[in-house]
């Protein structure tokens, strides 16, 4: 396992179509969420929850997305028909990682997207450090109503994101980093 630094300086996302068995098994894997939902948490509120995608379900799940996404677009070229059937063929564990805003609460919504939004980093990074991949993506599905609807989405709850898990299937490369120097400004009065 890394040490904290290390693995901050080290993570990278492992490309989806890049992820194949084994996916953390059921200990591993509550081991990681575990993990992952100790997260900066104003309020108390615990304004994420998490559903996991995996074999068949995982499957019927992706074939209904290209099917909307078809709907959606019908002049969807083939290229992105294809890259929408195959999208969830890769990766063994996909987890939807939501964020549940309580309005009546008094703390900011961005604050618990935020939160949520943690979540779903603390999945990639442990997952790193772990030994496995993974991959954050949002996309056209983490915004559609219809997605929402057939994730059992309260109203109040939105997708944060598909995390993507599995074994990397070959060396994955990491990409340029943007130079420190570039983002980081000293405040004067």
């Amino acid at each position: 396992m890394l040490d904290a630094l290390s693995l901050l300086q080290q993570r990278h996302s492992a490309p989806s179509r890049q992820l194949g068995e084994p996916a953390p098994d059921e200990s591993t894997l509550r081991t990681l969420l575990e993990a992952a939902i100790r997260v900066p948490d104003h309020g108390k509120l615990v304004p994420f929850r998490l559903i996991a995608l995996r074999g068949g379900a995982k499957r019927t799940f992706g074939a209904w997305l290209a099917e909307r996404a078809i709907t959606r677009n019908p002049d969807l070229p083939e290229s992105k028909r294809e890259k929408e059937r195959l999208r969830y063929t890769f990766a063994p564990l996909v987890m939807v990682v939501v964020a549940r805003i309580d309005h009546d609460s008094g703390i900011p919504e961005i604050e618990q997207k935020l939160c949520a939004g943690n979540v779903a980093y603390n999945i990639l990074m442990g997952a790193y450090a772990m030994g496995f991949g993974a991959q954050w993506l949002t996309g056209w599905a983490a915004y559609d109503q219809e997605v929402a609807h057939l994730l059992h989405l309260a109203k109040n709850e939105s997708v944060i994101g598909f995390v993507h898990i599995g074994t990397p299937q070959g060396d994955i490369p990491d990409r340029d980093r943007p130079a420190l120097d570039d983002l980081l400004s000293e405040w004067q009065r």
